[in-house]
């Protein structure tokens, strides 16, 4: 079952407000011309760097407190990404785009996981406490060059730029200090429930901002987690496309536009700023989704960018 898009009134009321904002005050005697504008193919420029392409593992550091439940949604999540391929919708057939990228695909493998609950750092985190965490996996040699090593941090726990420019990040780092030692890439991805849903949970929640479509029921029952999904699928496919500054990308390689997060906010067809399209619906439970991943859990997956037509693909 598909989720119904807005009503035909609802886009004529929003089609309207768009227009008017291309009105001056004098626009009642000034006649205008309104025309169709195409739209410009999306270009991700590949900047001839190394990607993350093979069997790519994938080692998890658990930072602060989440129940039995929120560990299995995201540890599914990985472990859906891999093993034979599934017909779509499904987790697995929407990682398939990232083999279009140069290199061929990447086989995510489900690595090593370790688990910080007596939050060692503290609940408030810096950038280099993200770097830190996360080279505690690579000194425990569970990560290698091809692999991506994972800090996911609690509700309870605010990270520096967490809810007020970022839901996630990555970056790469390594071993040894001053840039000496084996490279590494890693990524953040922090849990949104408690501290900023309407910015890093939609669309299962309102938004601060923008258009107030009703919000989507979270297809694991848990916003937080459920928008850490989304986070993670979007640094995820960036780590593997630009893991180290020099992969696809478009804009300044300081703050890209990549995989994922060149379509942010599209999840199904007819997506626009504030709907995110339509995606289909549980009949029992009424939870929105677009991918089924092992086991029959169904996730809500962002819109990833396809090499193949320069579009925002969408898992439905």
């Amino acid at each position: 079952m598909a989720a119904s898009p807005p009503s035909p009134s609802y886009v004529l009321v929003a089609l309207l407000l768009v227009l008017s904002r291309f009105a001056a005050p004098s626009s009642a005697a000034v006649p205008r011309m309104l025309s169709l504008v195409k739209t410009k193919p999306l270009v991700l420029t590949y900047h001839k760097g190394q990607l993350l392409k093979g069997n790519v593992t994938v080692n998890l550091l658990w930072y602060g407190r989440f129940s039995r439940a929120q560990l299995s949604v995201i540890a599914d999540f990985f472990r859906s990404l891999g093993g034979p391929a599934r017909p779509p919708p499904s987790v697995a057939s929407w990682w398939s785009t990232t083999a279009a990228y140069a290199g061929g695909p990447a086989n995510v493998v489900f690595g090593r996981q370790l688990v910080d609950s007596k939050y060692s750092l503290g609940k408030s985190l810096k950038n280099q406490d993200i770097v830190n965490l996360a080279s505690r996996l690579a000194r425990a040699k569970a990560s290698g060059g091809n692999s991506i090593n994972f800090v996911l941090t609690s509700s309870d726990v605010g990270v520096e730029g967490f809810c007020m420019s970022r839901c996630g990040s990555h970056g790469w780092s390594t071993t040894a200090p001053g840039g000496k030692g084996a490279k590494f890439a890693y990524a953040w991805v922090g849990n949104p429930g408690k501290q900023c849903p309407g910015q890093c949970a939609w669309p299962f929640y309102q938004p601060i901002y923008g258009p107030q479509i009703p919000p989507l029921v979270a297809p694991n029952g848990d916003i937080g987690v459920d928008g850490m999904v989304i986070s993670l699928a979007t640094v995820l496919a960036g780590t593997v496309t630009n893991p180290f500054d020099k992969g696809y990308f478009q804009g300044p390689d300081d703050a890209p536009l990549e995989a994922v997060s060149a379509c942010t906010g599209i999840f199904g067809k007819g997506a626009f700023p504030g709907y995110p399209g339509v995606v289909l619906v549980d009949k029992t439970t009424g939870a929105s989704y677009n991918a089924i991943g092992l086991g029959g859990r169904k996730y809500l997956l962002p819109a990833m960018w396809d090499p193949k037509t320069s579009t925002c693909k969408t898992p439905v």
